[in-house]
């Protein structure tokens, strides 16, 4: 899981911060050198290896979310959660750290579910939108499938029609669900 906010322990290096999750599921199985490469490779992905020794106190913001995807992934999950892992980050940093986590995706294979409620960001990284009504008794609303070929490049989507149809579904959803609250 990746949350809104990064999440690390403040006294441990990036290095140590990602330790505690490898030594849980890899602790038995692999030795004190494995898990030392398997750190290393995940810090890696993130592209995180040259800050392993400074604080969460030394690092951006993107580089702290960094850090909690290279935590995340060193579990090996099958299903990796993000929790608007990119809410608090300003738009460049953002749109670096999505393009990260489509190459990360790519590469690994896995399977990301991302809670958002970022249009743009959602039809960007997505296969599938699910789109949930409003309130406490929120359900699924719609699913809408993005028919987008991988890799994908923001610039280049800009214009592209099935893009933006898919923005404009999402858009149409959440403008009726809303019109549909207030009025209640």
């Amino acid at each position: 899981m990746v949350f809104q906010n990064h999440s690390l322990l403040p006294r441990l290096t990036v290095y140590e911060n990602v330790n505690p999750a490898v030594a849980k599921v890899f602790g038995k199985t692999k030795t004190g050198a494995e898990r030392h490469d398997w750190i290393m490779q995940n810090l890696d992905l993130v592209q995180m290896s040259h800050a392993k020794d400074k604080r969460p106190t030394e690092i951006s913001g993107g580089m702290k979310q960094r850090v909690g995807i290279a935590r995340a992934l060193a579990m090996q999950p099958k299903i990796l959660l993000l929790d608007e892992p990119f809410g608090a980050l300003d738009a460049l940093t953002r749109a670096h750290l999505q393009d990260a986590v489509m190459d990360i995706q790519k590469r690994l294979g896995s399977t990301m579910i991302m809670i958002t409620h970022d249009v743009d960001e959602a039809v960007l990284l997505s296969d599938r939108i699910v789109m949930m009504t409003n309130g406490p008794s929120a359900r699924i609303g719609e699913v809408l499938p993005v028919p987008l070929e991988r890799p994908r490049n923001r610039i280049e989507l800009a214009g592209d029609r099935t893009y933006l149809k898919c923005r404009e579904a999402v858009l149409k959803f959440l403008y009726e669900r809303h019109r549909f609250v207030e009025a209640a």
